[in-house]
């Protein structure tokens, strides 16, 4: 059950746009788009790892749905009533599986409809705005249109839509946010800069936006609320976080940065896109690194404080694959290695950073399991049905009932995986 998220945060929101009163929203957003996404090994927060790779609040809004500036969101904010909390919508428990953009667009699609079809698995991650900015289909959205931003991927994305919903089939819109290479050219002004004016870019060469800009906001905004008129019944923001890395280091946000700043950006944007969202009855989920929970250093780091983010969004996903834990984590000499274990402990974790959540408020938690086998790990192993079940298995044993499996390749077999999309964990 989803529900829509009450407004009693107007304040800590007002604080987070203050910091950037002097954003503005821009024109007519240009777009050159580049190659699809590459590949990138996965490592721990203290590197620029891939969000979910495994290689690898505004309350104001204008009559066009931007931002507003730092006094008229505050005169608006003072007139606004606290929502009571609703239910959004009633959806199904998840059991997922992430699909890329050219997979979704092959005759390859229909050999992953038919493992949903023949085992538990119920839903369908597919990148709409993947890590290079692309988005993968036509999208019904004049500026991207007009600018030439789409890359056809899926040619026909409305067919697609169709044969998904006759198989019963839940759909989330997986769009990246601030790593955006495309969107860093096209609008220099939202580029996230150092100092000297050279772009801040991750490890592999791919630019990112400044989260601080408004611009940035409405524009993963307008992205979501267009994926949601092609039919999609969720959407998920991944790179939901600031960068890091030795670029991100000397990074030139345009504004004070604080400690908790980065926090407070992170969980405005979320409230900004969430409540445009909800307008069209659509669930909101984001993407967390699984080390963020408890951590403080983390959190100041990349933004990403998890109970906040829990009681802003409908659904948080904290990536809780074994090889992200560094040697010794949970006790575990290698993690990775230890496929129950170190699920099982993290989603304990989570379990216990969100007591502080009132219930009615708190986001559903669906993590993303390890559906690869980690080579550049030392000491790692195979990764296959047993491995997936165990990792869900500790899923159920933490108290969740939703996961979603993530495979950069879409390689994915029923081994593991219960047969009848009805199955239970029992």
């Amino acid at each position: 059950m989803y529900r829509r998220k009450n407004r009693k945060k107007i304040v800590f929101i007002i604080s987070a746009l203050l910091i950037f009163c002097a954003a503005g929203i821009g024109g007519v957003l240009a777009y050159r788009c580049i190659n699809e996404r590459r590949t990138a090994a996965a490592v721990s927060i203290s590197t620029d790892a891939g969000d979910t790779a495994d290689l690898q609040d505004a309350e104001s809004v204008s009559e066009n749905g931007a931002p507003e500036t730092a006094s008229e969101t505050t005169e608006s904010a003072e007139s606004e009533t606290e929502e009571d909390d609703t239910v959004l919508q009633e959806r199904v428990k998840v059991k997922g599986i992430y699909v890329t953009g050219p997979m979704a667009g092959s005759s390859s699609m229909e050999d992953l409809i038919r493992l949903i079809d023949e085992t538990e698995l119920n839903t369908v991650v597919i990148d709409v705005k993947n890590d290079e900015g692309n988005i993968t289909y036509q999208m019904d959205m004049e500026t991207v249109q007009n600018m030439g931003a789409c890359i056809n991927y899926i040619s026909d994305m409305e067919s697609l839509m169709t044969t998904l919903k006759e198989h019963n089939i839940y759909t989330i819109a997986r769009i990246v946010c601030f790593k955006d290479p495309c969107l860093a050219q096209a609008r220099p002004e939202l580029a996230l800069k150092k100092a000297d004016g050279t772009a801040v870019t991750d490890a592999y060469g791919l630019a990112w936006v400044n989260p601080c800009e408004a611009g940035v906001w409405e524009y993963l905004t307008e992205v979501a609320l267009a994926a949601a008129d092609m039919g999609f019944d969720e959407v998920q923001y991944d790179y939901v976080r600031f960068p890091i890395g030795t670029d991100a280091d000397a990074a030139d946000y345009g504004v004070v940065m604080e400690s908790d700043t980065r926090e407070k950006m992170i969980t405005g944007f979320l409230s900004y896109a969430t409540k445009r969202l909800h307008e069209k009855g659509i669930p909101v989920s984001a993407d967390v690194f699984g080390t963020i929970i408890g951590s403080e250093v983390d959190i100041e780091r990349v933004g990403q404080n998890y109970t906040a983010m829990a009681d802003t969004i409908d659904v948080l996903s904290p990536m809780v694959y074994p090889s992200h834990y560094g040697n010794g984590v949970f006790g575990y000499r290698v993690p990775d290695a230890e496929p129950y274990g170190t699920v099982f402990a993290a989603l304990t974790d989570s379990n216990e950073e969100l007591q502080a959540v009132k219930e009615t408020d708190r986001a559903i938690v669906r993590p993303w399991l390890q559906a690869f086998t980690a080579t550049w790990i030392d000491g790692h192993i195979s990764y296959g049905g047993e491995q997936i079940r165990e990792q869900i298995q500790a899923v159920y044993d933490a108290g969740y009932e939703e996961w979603i499996l993530w495979n950069a390749r879409n390689h994915y077999e029923s081994e593991g995986l219960l047969p009848d999309s009805g199955a239970t964990s029992d």
